[in-house]
């Protein structure tokens, strides 16, 4: 498995991705909290593509898992009581979307790919990682756990246009 920057190339594979999550939560065999035409779209790809922040997992010569990494902290962050709430925004770095292929799932995808956004965030000089999800995301919130990830709070929200949704920021300090 190898993590990159993604191409062009890559957005119909991270499409189709966000397609067969987004069945699988439709067909009740995942919950990820995310709705059809709202959230993930093809756009949410583009603009990260656009903005030089989108990653993808290479597996078996396909992407398996894609997320956008960057320093940007959506408004909700304003509102979790963060354990290193004083560490400068310059030194924070964030994992937003961060989805593996559900036919990939339980390959390692997910925690190789959340390995890598450690490194590269200590490659860029940030100690602390922040990244969210749906309270809905059972699975994630037990990879993240795992991962040594401490959830700092739940902040109720409409997000990324989804109404209703219960936010859970986590974080986790390298330093």
């Amino acid at each position: 498995m190898t993590v990159r920057r993604a191409v062009r190339e890559d957005i119909p594979q991270i499409t189709a991705i966000y397609d067969r999550i987004l069945t699988e939560e439709e067909q009740g065999r995942a919950v990820v909290g995310w709705i059809r035409g709202v959230y993930p779209t093809e756009q949410t790809a583009l603009d990260a593509l656009e903005a030089g922040t989108l990653f993808v997992l290479e597996r078996d010569g396909a992407v398996a898992a894609a997320a956008k990494i960057d320093q940007n902290q959506v408004p909700e962050y304003a509102n979790v009581p963060w354990r290193h709430g004083d560490i400068p925004p310059e030194q924070v770095m964030v994992i937003h979307t961060l989805v593996v292929d559900p036919v990939q799932a339980g390959k390692g995808c997910g925690r190789e790919f959340v390995r890598f956004y450690e490194r590269y965030a200590l490659d860029q000089g940030c100690l602390d990682l922040r990244m969210d999800t749906n309270a809905r995301n059972a699975a994630a919130r037990r990879l993240y756990a795992g991962l040594g990830y401490w959830e700092a709070g739940i902040v109720p929200c409409v997000f990324n246009g989804i109404p209703d949704v219960q936010l859970v920021c986590l974080e986790k300090y390298l330093g």
